[in-house]
């Protein structure tokens, strides 16, 4: 009887989720990995979902690869908060779209991390997400 291969595993470091990148936003993902790790130095760092987290032992924020971009996905309030300064930046309903070929915005970006981690560890509530 013929065996199924096992599925390859995804990557279990963010180092290596980087790596498996697309090759054009490598330096993009790996300036944005510094900003977020920068705000969290004491974050777990986990691979959910095929998609890095930093946890605290809450979510504070995640990031992905995508072909052409990259997405950071703050938590919601992050979002509300800074939905005007996010006005000239694409966003979803739930992440900010940072595509390949323009320059990280880093300083909304730090202030945005620095916003989430800030939130999180002044919750009270044990939800994961919020």
């Amino acid at each position: 009887m013929p065996t199924t291969p096992s599925p390859v595993p995804g990557p279990a470091t963010i180092a290596e989720y980087i790596a498996a990148a697309p090759a054009a936003g490598q330096p993009l993902l790996r300036a944005l990995y510094g900003v977020l790790k920068r705000a969290a130095p004491q974050a777990q760092e986990v691979i959910k979902w095929n998609t890095p987290f930093f946890i605290e032992p809450r979510f504070v924020y995640a990031f992905s690869a995508h072909k052409a971009h990259a997405s950071f996905a703050p938590p919601a309030a992050a979002l509300a908060h800074f939905q005007e300064a996010l006005q000239t930046l694409k966003t979803t309903k739930g992440t900010i779209v940072l595509p390949y070929d323009h320059p990280l915005p880093e300083g909304l970006i730090r202030q945005i991390a620095e916003y989430s981690v800030q939130r999180v560890r002044e919750r009270r509530s044990d939800g994961f997400w919020e």
